[in-house]
């Protein structure tokens, strides 16, 4: 036996009435009546006036029993223009508790759907009851890094961002008192741009990134596809009003017959109108185009702006346009040119785009049919309907698109979900070492949840009639901590200090008072652990003074002023490898400290850069000689220093220094022994570099010197 659909398809505009018949997987149309509202009882998709509307409904359903029988259910579709769209992003200390589970991730999930929810009704300014539709988690972190699950994790902080879908309660409640005042039920329930999507662009397509734009009467609704999914709805209000009310304006028409001359454009190429003073006359189509143009540049930016705003600002690979006004004349190429895209990547999309539909040549295939077709045949597929739940006692009605978990009645029932779980266990703060910690105390225990009567999880699956019960999870305990588990277990080192073995320990006072460091923490507690940092606090804990002195700078006065040369300090090494006094050290290291032997003068005065002598090697004779003089005069306690003297630090030292002026030819005679001739003739002849000179001639490094004697005759 065939099955048949009644379906409604209620509109701003009119409303739409469709009988389907169901044939194993395709349908048949059979009937389709549509009637316009005689006053304004729509708007923006929401029921305004029900007496109108329900009104409206009867007679749609009484002209079609007259010819199909009786009717007492029907399927229909909420306006997607409704929806209400918020993301939201929930945090948990995690601290101290164990893995993540999924139970732990459903609990905030739902804490964030909950979030998204206020922000809805406070951003609408009302008290209306938000179902939600549909949510889908954007990422997970644990302590700020964004990981693919949050399951088995461990950490500081997770947390998770949302975006969820709401229907407000009223669009639904108002489509049932319509409905019932035609004496009808409602069999099931679909979202218009749901219902659309779900007949034009089957599962498989929506790996592609397309736009679908339902252009009615007052408003046009835009659904955008991309990675196998629906990932945003959207609205705008404008829509075929808006070109009827530009035909109005330009041929002065009224506005029933303006509408007909919109629909007329798009099959004939000459109007014939009779316009408000009663003068008929006759327009070529271009003209009227051309007249309303700005019209229709208005709607094609204000769909194709709010197309960019939903995709990221990116244009989509293609755009389908539906419903009466998408065949206004013009649009779809204005579209393509604002989206970039070529002219055959918008197209206006028909029933006959509908797979496994079996259409009859006395119907229309226009795109102002898809959504009621697809709204009868949705509703079939992937129905919304109401279950009913008992949560706490109280009953509770949920609006079902999808598989209701024991999640979805808690969030219905208005149950705070962060809430089921018990509060954490007190804090304490302490100052450690003038720092401020904050211990947390356990977390608390998660609820007990009970479906019908047997324990059981968020995730759980609900049927009609079933009940849920909460008890609220035990509250953690205090922060209990010793005073060591502060100090990481180190309040002992073993260090070797030039081979000797040291054992250090810490010590601790808490409040003023010494303690071991096994008592527990209580709340404002300070505590004091001195432990040596660095080396040179570990040598003062040793009580090895004489290492410190030896490390301490080089010093000495010079002409009354102090003089110090770190580079004679000593040397400390730890573990082989040269450090510092300041620097830490660890347990078990092993720290070498060297001290330099004491200085000589020639080893400060470099030190100092000070030139103690001044030297010129020469050659007499074909013999080298150093010229050498001193530069600088060292004293101490007025004893005049030789340069292998040992100065000790805290000598008191006199310098005086000379001018390094160039030696002359008579500066040899000092460092040499000149044999004279015994002839009795002390006349000679001084030679530099075979040169005949003189005594006070200046002697350069490496010149030759001579004395020639002459001989006498």
């Amino acid at each position: 036996m065939k099955e048949k659909l009644f379906a409604l398809d209620i509109g701003t505009r009119s409303v739409v009435g469709i009988i389907l018949e169901k044939e194993h997987e395709s349908y048949n149309i059979v009937d389709i009546l549509s009637q316009e509202h005689s006053e304004r009882a729509m708007l923006d998709g929401q029921i305004h006036d029900v007496l109108a509307v329900s009104k409206v409904i009867s007679d749609i359903k009484s002209q079609l029993e007259e010819v199909h029988g009786p009717f007492k259910e029907v399927s229909v579709a909420a306006a997607g223009r409704a929806l209400k769209t918020e993301r939201a992003e929930m945090a948990i200390n995690i601290c101290g508790k164990p893995m993540l589970k999924r139970e732990d991730i459903l609990h905030l999930e739902f804490s964030a759907v909950q979030e998204a929810q206020t922000i809805v009704a406070k951003q609408n300014s009302s008290q209306s009851t938000y179902y939600c539709v549909g949510y889908s988690v954007l990422y997970y972190r644990l302590d700020g890094q964004e990981l693919g699950s949050l399951i088995d994790q461990s950490g500081d902080e997770a947390s998770v961002e949302i975006i969820a879908t709401f229907l407000p309660k009223v669009v639904v409640e108002s489509l049932l008192a319509a409905l019932k005042r035609a004496d009808l039920e409602m069999q099931a329930l679909t979202l218009e741009p749901i219902a659309a999507i779900n007949v034009l662009i089957p599962a498989s397509m929506r790996r592609l990134n397309v736009a679908l734009v339902d252009i009615g009467a007052g408003t046009s609704d835009i659904a955008l596809t991309d990675s196998g999914t629906v990932i945003a709805y959207g609205m705008v209000p404008i829509a075929g009003d808006e070109i009827t009310e530009s035909i109005s304006d330009c041929l002065l028409l009224d506005f029933p017959l303006a509408e007909q001359a919109k629909r007329d454009l798009t099959n004939q190429e000459h109007i014939m109108v009779t316009d408000i003073l009663g003068f008929t006359n006759e327009f070529p189509r271009e003209e009227i185009i051309q007249n309303i143009h700005p019209a229709l540049d208005r709607l094609a930016e204000a769909i194709s702006t709010e197309i960019l705003a939903l995709n990221n600002a990116k244009s989509p690979k293609a755009v389908m346009l539906i419903g009466g006004g998408s065949q206004t004349p013009d649009l779809p190429r204005l579209l393509a040119q604002k989206l970039n895209l070529p002219e055959n990547r918008v197209a206006i999309r028909g029933i006959d785009a509908i797979q496994n539909l079996n259409i009859s040549d006395t119907i229309q295939k226009g795109p102002e049919l898809v959504t009621p077709i697809g709204i009868a045949i949705a509703a079939v597929k992937n129905p919304i309907q109401y279950i009913s739940v008992t949560v706490d006692d109280r009953p509770i009605r949920l609006f079902e698109m999808k598989r209701t978990n024991v999640g979805d009645c808690l969030l219905a029932a208005g149950l705070r979900i962060s809430k089921l779980y018990g509060k954490p266990g007190m804090a304490k703060i302490v100052h450690m070492n003038g720092q401020q910690i904050t211990l947390p105390g356990k977390q608390g225990e998660k609820s007990l949840i009970t479906l019908n009567g047997v324990e059981t999880s968020l995730n759980t699956e609900v049927k009609n009639e079933d009940v849920i019960m909460t008890t609220k999870g035990a509250d953690g305990e205090p922060a209990m901590t010793r005073i060591h588990d502060l100090l990481d277990g180190q309040i002992t080192r073993t260090v070797t200090v030039n081979g000797t073995e040291h054992r250090i320990s810490a010590s601790i006072t808490r409040n003023g008072e010494a303690v071991t460091g096994d008592e527990f923490v209580e709340d404002h507690d300070q505590i004091v652990c001195h432990l040596p940092g660095t080396i040179q606090e570990l040598i003062k804990e040793l009580q090895l003074p004489e290492l410190l002195a030896s490390l301490e700078p080089y010093s000495f006065h010079l002409n009354g002023q102090e003089i110090k040369l770190p580079a004679l300090a000593g040397r400390i090494t730890k573990n082989g490898l040269e450090t510092k006094l300041a620097y830490s050290f660890e347990d078990g290291d092993e720290i070498e400290i060297t001290t330099m032997d004491h200085p000589k003068l020639r080893d400060v005065a470099k030190k100092l850069n000070i030139q103690h002598t001044f030297t010129v090697p020469v050659f007499f004779e074909d013999n080298q000689v150093m010229l050498s003089r001193k530069l600088a005069e060292f004293r101490r306690d007025d004893v005049l220093l030789d340069e292998n003297e040992v100065i000790h630090a805290g000598d008191s030292l006199a310098l005086i220094q000379q001018k390094p002026d160039p030696f002359i030819f008579q500066d040899l005679f000092r460092h040499v022994e000149i044999d004279f001739p015994n002839q009795g003739n002390n006349r000679f002849i001084l030679i530099k570099n075979e040169q005949e000179t003189t005594f006070q001639e200046k002697v350069s490094p490496g010149d030759r010197l001579k004395i020639l004697w002459p001989t006498v005759k």
